[in-house]
């Protein structure tokens, strides 16, 4: 079996894409598995940016085959200096928890939206290292709301899916099946 290494401490990140990848046989280590702890400044300035800056720390660490990936976030009809974009998580400098995610984001939903609601553009940067070469892939999605009222349930590592609902199936983030996101 194949192994390879995913380049976050986000373990909700590591669970999103490694069941599917074993059904495929290839085995997903986090960093916890592997007890490994480098500090990666991600200072890029597009989500491509931080994730070759995270796979490539960790695969000159490990030599494995490493993914790294990125998101970054734009919302619609909010001001320039509040856009995310690859600070999702980082607000002013300050690294937000999960519930304070949920708290900046509704209290930008309620300033600035409509209806309780503000369109969001999401940019996902993939990286993979193998061998020393890069692979990189780039996907984009507007297909959610960020919406004011937050979901009873939230996922530790993805707050946002608390108050993220897809646009074709009005249904929060959190709440999709396997069987939603293959429509």
């Amino acid at each position: 079996m194949k192994e390879i290494l995913f380049a976050t401490g986000n373990s909700s990140k590591v669970d999103r894409f490694s069941g599917k990848l074993l059904k495929k046989g290839i085995l997903v280590k986090s960093l916890k598995d592997l007890n490994i702890n480098i500090d990666v400044e991600e200072n890029g300035k597009t989500a491509i940016e931080n994730a070759i800056i995270k796979a490539k720390a960790y695969y000159e660490a490990t030599k494995m085959i490493t993914i790294a990936m990125d998101d970054t976030m734009y919302i619609d009809d909010i001001p320039d200096d509040k856009q995310p974009g690859v600070f999702v998580r980082r607000v002013n400098g300050k690294r937000l928890n999960d519930k304070e995610m949920i708290e900046y984001y509704t209290n930008l939903v309620k300033t600035y939206g409509k209806n309780g609601k503000l369109n969001t553009k999401w940019i996902l940067g993939m990286v993979i290292i193998k061998d020393g070469k890069i692979l990189t892939y780039t996907g984009v999605t507007e297909e959610y709301y960020l919406v004011d009222k937050p979901n009873n349930k939230m996922k530790e590592g993805y707050p946002l899916s608390s108050i993220l609902i897809n646009k074709k199936l009005n249904k929060y983030d959190i709440d999709l099946t396997e069987e939603d996101k293959k429509i």
